[in-house]
């Protein structure tokens, strides 16, 4: 054994504490990943949890489907779409992997509760600050929560009435706007006032929690690449330990 050999084979014993690559070390590393894994979904399930028990959720869905639409919006996978680039047709692909029959307006609602607004979801036929103008309120109660959904909200930031009937919302747009649309405008911007008053508190979490844990899987995976790259340089590759 020379001495580059005798290097690498103490790099092994010294990184894993095996004398001999065996099935036990894969299955280490395996274990180890699904404890983050499970670290992970524990705490999506309680952020998730924790915004059913405070808001008075719109989409009729399971928590763990619930947990589900979040994963799915900050996953560029999903539908070739990601929080800045959604679409329907990623509230449609989604729709089509939950547990319960869903569909796309379902998790639109959902992405709502869960305050994951989307850039596509604010084009509309106005600017998205006229649009928040005409539909943003501030909680009549002094006290409350602001972001509860369900109570009477009607006063725009600056105290004036807002626009709460969707056919007068859908009449105050420029077009020919039906007043299914201006609910899901409304919708759009209530996420967003929730959001912003609990200062996107759930969203940021979410993020943290979702993109992180990504980051350190392959992190770590680059640096357990790169370390043994740097070992093996310039080996042979048929030596044996």
């Amino acid at each position: 054994m020379d001495d580059k050999t005798a290097d690498l084979r103490d790099l092994f014993v010294e990184t894993t504490g095996e004398e001999t690559v065996t099935e036990t070390q894969t299955d280490a590393r395996g274990s180890l990943s699904t404890d983050d894994a499970d670290a992970v979904e524990e705490a999506l399930s309680a952020l998730v949890g924790e915004m059913v028990d405070r808001y008075a959720f719109d989409a009729d869905l399971p928590e763990s489907d619930l947990c589900h639409v979040v994963r799915a919006f900050f996953d560029p996978g999903t539908a070739g779409a990601g929080a800045g680039s959604w679409s329907a047709d990623a509230d449609a692909a989604v729709a089509a992997s939950l547990s319960v029959d869903a569909d796309a307006e379902t998790v639109f609602r959902a992405r709502m509760d869960l305050h994951l607004v989307a850039d596509a979801d604010r084009d509309g036929p106005v600017p998205y600050a006229d649009l928040r103008t005409l539909v943003s309120a501030e909680s009549p109660t002094d006290g409350a929560d602001a972001g509860d959904k369900g109570s009477d909200v009607d006063r725009d930031a600056e105290g004036n009435a807002a626009v709460t009937d969707d056919a007068a919302l859908a009449a105050a747009l420029p077009g020919d706007v039906e007043p299914a649309t201006a609910r899901r405008y409304r919708q759009v911007v209530e996420a967003d006032l929730a959001s912003r008053r609990v200062n996107h508190r759930y969203r940021d979490a979410f993020a943290d929690l979702l993109t992180d844990a990504d980051l350190s899987t392959r992190l770590a995976a680059d640096a357990r690449r790169d370390g043994l790259g740097d070992a093996t340089e310039d080996i042979e590759t048929d030596v044996s330990l």
